[in-house]
């Protein structure tokens, strides 16, 4: 007869069944946790920069950027056709004015001013010869006019002898009304001479005007090319460095054509261009912060272009003091333009981050040093500040480097 089993037993038999499923499961738990843990990615404390969240003043700013140049810089170019026969400088010499660069063949275009030469003296010979027709036709007019006129008086003197005969019944009413006839035709001749010698002296005069601003004209290009050819060993116009040189000798050189810039290093500004969006807010006079590297520059705009570029506006910024050690032509430089003022808004520090107002994923850091991913709206900025429109709240620690590379993660945990 079999022996009943109590309860107790059962239930330990049962558990030290379990027990294997139980530690099983824990294990799977475990590698599951870990292995989430493992693929959840990470940054590196060292490569990434937090900000906290607060709230105060903003001063709002257009963001543009632009590079160094030298405050007063002249282009040369080349006066006529020509080849470069000479470069008398090298690149980043520095020269003084008058110093010459280079040289051109100008052997064709001393040709060209012997002809014009030869032109011009037959430009002045052509209004001496129309001068002195002029005075020949005036004056044989004069003559005609003064033959007529002394016909008219003769006419009218025998007018006068003719009505005194008929009066005195000697005469005939016929001899008289040819008289007077005769006398009045004269007169219209003599009238018509002159209405054709002021005429005639009218168009003189305007023939030899334009003859004489023409020889001005061809005086002045004469006056070019004489300064064109003195300036055959083209001179330096002002001193400074040697930026830019032609030196392929022999090879042809067009009219118009860049063939040196003098820079003075000495001084600069900033050359730069901001958003076709934003260029309502830019103003000439508007104060600037610039910033190159390390340098901060205070400067306020000097200019602005009238033309859109590619969806940028230029524009020209004069610094406060243009004569800072460090700057270098062609330096990359960031450009802060102020254009008004807001108190009291939500703010956060600026970052590489930002791009421009407008709606971002950012990384915000939790107590448990884990970034959790959340939109953010941004607005007006300045190089010190962000305005937040949304998203975040003061005291939030935010991510403001750029995060670019982790834009597909939702989460990540900081890693030392």
């Amino acid at each position: 007869m079999d022996k009943q089993i109590d309860k107790a037993t059962i239930r330990r038999r049962q558990l030290r069944a379990a027990v294997p499923w139980i530690i099983g499961t824990a294990v799977v738990l475990t590698a599951i946790i870990w292995l989430l843990l493992a693929l959840e990615k990470s940054v590196k404390e060292r490569d990434i920069r937090i900000g906290t969240v607060d709230r105060g003043a903003i001063e709002t700013t257009v963001n543009a950027s632009g590079r160094v140049v030298p405050a007063y810089e002249e282009i040369i170019t080349s006066p006529v056709e020509s080849r470069l026969i000479q470069s008398f400088v090298r690149l980043g010499d520095s020269v003084s004015a008058g110093t010459p660069l280079l040289e051109l063949d100008l052997e064709t275009a001393n040709t060209n001013f012997e002809k014009m030469l030869d032109t011009y003296e037959v430009m002045r010979r052509e209004l001496l010869q129309l001068q002195l027709n002029n005075k020949t036709a005036l004056s044989e007019l004069d003559m005609q006019i003064k033959v007529k006129g002394m016909q008219v008086n003769s006419l009218e003197v025998e007018v006068q002898n003719e009505r005194h005969l008929d009066s005195l019944g000697s005469g005939t009413g016929e001899r008289v009304r040819q008289a007077e006839t005769a006398l009045a035709t004269a007169r219209l001749e003599l009238q018509q001479l002159r209405h054709r010698h002021d005429n005639e002296r009218l168009r003189a005069n305007a023939a030899e005007e334009v003859q004489r601003l023409q020889l001005s004209s061809y005086e002045k290009d004469l006056a070019i090319t004489r300064k064109t050819l003195a300036r055959g060993r083209i001179p330096a116009p002002h001193s400074g460095s040697v930026t830019f040189i032609l030196t392929d000798i022999g090879s042809k050189v067009s009219p118009g054509q860049k063939v040196a810039v003098v820079s003075d290093l000495s001084a600069f500004t900033i050359e730069g261009e901001v958003p076709e969006g934003n260029s309502e807010r830019v103003k000439p006079g508007a104060t600037v912060i610039v910033r190159v590297g390390k340098l901060e520059l205070q400067g306020m705009v000097e200019s602005i272009t009238p033309q859109s570029n590619a969806g940028s506006v230029g524009l020209r910024v004069s610094l406060d003091n243009p004569r800072v050690k460090g700057l270098r032509s062609g330096l990359r430089a960031d450009i802060f333009i102020s254009y008004g003022y807001k108190d009291d808004v939500v703010r956060l520090s600026q970052g590489s981050f930002f791009k421009g107002p407008g709606d971002y994923q950012m990384f915000v850091l939790d107590a448990d040093d884990h970034l959790t991913r959340r939109t953010v709206k941004l607005g007006d900025s300045n190089r010190r500040y962000v305005e937040v429109l949304s998203g975040l709240e003061p005291g939030d620690r935010v991510v403001v480097s750029d995060m670019e590379n982790y834009r597909n993660s939702k989460n990540l945990k900081i890693s030392k």
